[in-house]
C-alpha cells in the first residue's frame, strides 16, 4: 500500500533528522542540484517560489530537474543557463507497513506503537521559499519561463515564478 501524498506533503510534525540514529534511511533521487555553468555571469534571474508550507519528496525535485533539463539544454545548449536547486533534504519519511494477506489481523497490532521505518526523503519548504532559479541571457528568458512552468506540474505546492534582473 503506498503512502499518501498529503501524508509527505503537509507540515505536521517536527522535522526526523537524526540519520545517525536511523537505519537503512533510502538514498536521495536527486542526482545533481546544480546543471548548466554555473561559474558564468548571466543576465536575467528567473525565479521560483512557494505559496505555502509545504514538504516536496525527493522524486518530485528529481522530476522537475529533469523536466526544466528537458526544456533548457536543447533550446539553450549546455554552457548557456545556470540552473540550480535550492531546498535540501534533511526531513526523513517514515511510513508504518501494512500487511495485505488474508488474516492480517492476527499477526500485526495495528497503530500500535506505529513508529514507522524510513521511504524516503524530503525537504521542508516555507511560503516564499525559493525553489529553484534559472539564469539565462536576455535570448533564453523565454526558454526558462517555459522551463519553471513544466517544473512547476511537478511539485506538490502552487508556486510563482518571477523574472529579475541579475546583480
Amino acid at each position: 500500500m503506498k503512502m499518501k501524498a498529503s501524508v509527505a506533503r503537509d507540515l505536521k510534525n517536527t522535522c526526523y533528522t537524526r540519520r545517525e540514529y536511523m537505519g537503512g534511511v533510502p538514498s536521495s533521487k536527486i542526482r545533481r542540484f546544480i546543471m548548466g555553468s554555473p561559474g558564468k555571469d548571466f543576465e536575467y534571474v528567473n525565479e521560483m517560489v512557494s505559496l505555502k508550507d509545504c514538504q516536496i519528496r525527493h522524486q518530485a525535485l528529481e522530476a522537475a530537474r529533469i523536466a526544466a533539463n528537458r526544456v533548457l539544454e536543447p533550446g539553450l545548449g549546455v554552457s548557456n543557463f545556470h540552473l540550480k536547486i535550492k531546498p535540501y533534504l534533511h526531513h526523513v519519511l517514515r511510513e508504518k507497513k501494512r500487511i495485505n494477506v488474508a488474516q492480517a489481523d492476527r499477526f500485526q497490532e495495528g497503530m500500535r506503537k506505529s513508529f514507522g521505518s524510513p521511504v524516503g526523503q524530503a525537504a521542508r519548504v516555507e511560503r516564499r521559499d525559493q525553489i529553484n532559479f534559472i539564469e539565462v541571457d536576455e535570448g533564453g528568458v523565454n526558454t526558462a519561463k517555459e522551463a519553471l512552468e513544466r517544473t512547476a506540474n511537478k511539485l506538490p505546492v502552487s508556486t510563482k515564478t518571477f523574472v529579475s534582473e541579475s546583480n
